[in-house]
C-alpha cells in the first residue's frame, strides 16, 4: 500500500505518516510501501493519544505498573511517569497542607522534647529516695539510713531496666 493509501487508511495526512516514518514509529516495506496490518500495530504502539484541550481525561494506567515504574514492553511509558509524577505531587501538597495546619511537627525537635521529659523523669526517680526516706524509716521503725541506701538503689535498678529498652521513633 502507498503512503498516500495509507494516509487514507488511517485517516491522517500522507505528511503525518511520513513523519511517524522519519521518526521510526512505523517502518516501511523495502520498496517504500506500506503493510498496513503491521503499520497499524506500530502505530498504536509507538504513538501517543492526541492531547485536545484539557476536558479530555486521561487514560487509565494499570497501578501495579506505575508502582513498579515499568511498561509492560519493559520500559516506563511517558504517561505512567506522568503519572508517577502527579501523584508525588499530590503526596507533597498533602504533606505541605498537614504542615499548615499543625497536624505535623519537626522530627528533631519531638526527639529533643521527649529526650528532655525522660532526663526530668529519671532525675525526679533519683531524687525521690532522699525526700521520703525519712519518713518512711520513722513510719516503719527502721533505720532511716538504711531506708535510704535500700531505696536508692530499688530505684538505680529499676531506672537501668528502663533504660535498656530502646524505644522506636523511625516509624
Amino acid at each position: 500500500m502507498s503512503i498516500r493509501a495509507y494516509a487514507r487508511h488511517r485517516g491522517v495526512s500522507d505528511t503525518a505518516v511520513r513523519k511517524a516514518i522519519q521518526a521510526g514509529r512505523i517502518t516501511p516495506e523495502p520498496d517504500g510501501t506500506i503493510d498496513a496490518e503491521r503499520a497499524d500495530a506500530d502505530w498504536a504502539q509507538n504513538t501517543e493519544e492526541p492531547r485536545v484541550g484539557t476536558r479530555q481525561k486521561a487514560p487509565r494506567v494499570q497501578s501495579d505498573l506505575v508502582d513498579r515504574g515499568a511498561s509492560p514492553a519493559g520500559g516506563t511509558s511517558l504517561l505512567q511517569a506522568r503519572t508517577v509524577n502527579e501523584v508525588v505531587k499530590a503526596q507533597a501538597n498533602k504533606v505541605r497542607l498537614a504542615r499548615l495546619k499543625g497536624e505535623l511537627v519537626d522530627r528533631s525537635q519531638a526527639l529533643a522534647h521527649v529526650f528532655r521529659m525522660a532526663r526530668a523523669e529519671r532525675d525526679a526517680w533519683l531524687n525521690w529516695p532522699g525526700r521520703v526516706s525519712s519518713e518512711l524509716a520513722a513510719r516503719l521503725g527502721v533505720d532511716p539510713h538504711e531506708m535510704h541506701v535500700a531505696l536508692e538503689r530499688a530505684v538505680r535498678e529499676q531506672l537501668q531496666e528502663l533504660g535498656e529498652v530502646a524505644p522506636r521513633v523511625d516509624g
